[in-house]
């Protein structure tokens, strides 16, 4: 693709700002601001990512691992602010999460330990299980202010945090893993994922695009578990102090 056909593709965005300003949606300055966010931090980790395939290095390798787990825990720690420790939490679900899923395809070289296979994959697992802590804690913060009567019943009856609190975080659990497990369900049906298109747009036989990204989603159910599981079981202790009462969380 030359720049001249990239260039050309600025009319997805123009059909969306004169929809909005026709709507008077005030949605103008954001969808400027995304598109030219997105084009500055892509061309940069473009040219980041070629300089460390070409160094095949694991020092280039680590520290942009490092990078995304750092942006994701800032980013979904926004929606847990009013839960003690968030943030550690974040990184270290993300850390596991990373540790697991890469442990199992450079363990058993499903894939080879390679800048090029390596990077793009870590990119996948942390970025879902950033959306899937953003989703968790949404939910989870959501079912205990409407359910912060029922949950302050079961304690002074007697009850534990954990069991005070258990649907909440429970359901809240389903809730966030709900859209990987449906998404999973239509694959190939309804849409051709992502790393499957890039490879036969790129000329891949078809068959080995769909055993890469049979890889991937089974990557991301694991991924997706894990990040729903960690983040709510580090997370709803920090909800009560020492005398076994909920706090604030908003």
């Amino acid at each position: 693709m030359t720049y001249t056909s990239l260039s050309l593709t600025l009319i997805f965005v123009l059909i969306p700002l004169l929809l909005s300003k026709t709507l008077k949606l005030g949605l103008e300055k954001d969808t400027l601001i995304a598109t030219i966010r997105s084009i500055i931090q892509l061309l940069a980790v473009g040219y980041i990512l070629k300089f460390v395939f070409d160094a095949q290095s694991y020092s280039y390798i680590f520290l942009m691992i490092a990078l995304m787990i750092l942006v994701a825990t800032l980013n979904a720690r926004k929606k847990g602010k009013g839960i003690k420790g968030i943030t550690w939490k974040i990184a270290l679900t993300l850390i596991v999460v990373e540790c697991v899923t890469q442990g199992v395809l450079l363990g058993f070289n499903i894939v080879p330990s390679t800048a090029q296979y390596i990077i793009p994959i870590s990119g996948m697992m942390i970025g879902n299980s950033m959306v899937l802590s953003v989703l968790f804690l949404n939910r989870f913060t959501s079912e205990i202010a409407s359910h912060q009567n029922e949950i302050e019943l079961i304690l002074s009856l007697g009850g534990t945090p954990k069991q005070a609190i258990h649907r909440q975080l429970m359901n809240a659990i389903k809730a966030s893993m709900i859209p990987t497990i449906e998404s999973q369900k239509t694959i190939g049906l309804v849409q051709l994922p992502g790393m499957m298109s890039g490879q036969i747009i790129g000329g891949a036989d078809p068959i080995q695009a769909v055993q890469f990204q049979l890889l991937i989603i089974f990557a991301l159910l694991t991924a997706a578990t894990l990040s729903s599981i960690m983040i709510g079981f580090l997370s709803y202790p920090a909800l009560f102090n020492e005398r076994m009462q909920i706090l604030e969380t908003k």
